[in-house]
């Protein structure tokens, strides 16, 4: 077999005859690691973004306009409404402000809530009895994405070394099948 018949993703045609299918195949494969990554690099992101708020923001009281906590089976999520009063008379409101369903039970039953904000800031809000169990948690996620981006690539990478050796299996004859040992 010559390097004509290798095809762009590496496996080989049988017969002449090159697989679109497994081009197709290696090229999409590539999509999971590269999500993996981005959305691993935007949790490291939002994780850095938080503590830098709730380090270096102005602290100050927000009034709890909304609560709200859906448990079912299928689906949790919750979010809370804030209006937080800054110390220079300014009023910033906060609609509907996502928490992880796992900090919600800590701001359920109250009224106001002691934040830290960072005017201008990508999470310009932070709610001090939540924040840092909320950025370490978006940093976890982060370096777990990543790892998960590593193991994808890994497996893209061996599969596609697979059929570089071993040909398309769809392709395959029963004489051109791999023999063991």
């Amino acid at each position: 077999m010559t390097n004509t018949d290798r095809l762009d993703s590496g496996a080989t045609a049988v017969d002449g005859r090159k697989s679109n299918t497994v081009r197709a195949v290696a090229r999409v494969l590539w999509f999971f690691p590269v999500v993996l990554l981005l959305l691993g690099l935007n949790q490291l992101k939002v994780g850095r973004d938080l503590r830098t708020t709730a380090l270096e923001g102005v602290p100050a009281t927000a009034e709890v306009t909304d609560f709200m906590r859906v448990d079912r089976a299928d689906v949790t999520y919750g979010h809370v409404g804030l209006r937080v009063h800054l110390p220079d008379g300014s009023i910033i409101t906060k609609e509907k402000m996502p928490l992880p369903y796992s900090l919600l039970h800590r701001v359920e039953s109250e009224d106001e809530l002691a934040v830290h904000v960072l005017r201008n800031a990508s999470q310009d809000v932070v709610i001090d009895i939540v924040s840092n169990a909320q950025w370490k948690m978006a940093l976890i996620q982060g370096v777990i994405a990543l790892v998960a981006a590593v193991m994808a690539t890994v497996g893209v990478v061996a599969w596609s070394s697979y059929l570089r050796r071993n040909n398309d299996p769809a392709l395959r004859t029963p004489e051109s099948a791999p023999r063991a040992g």
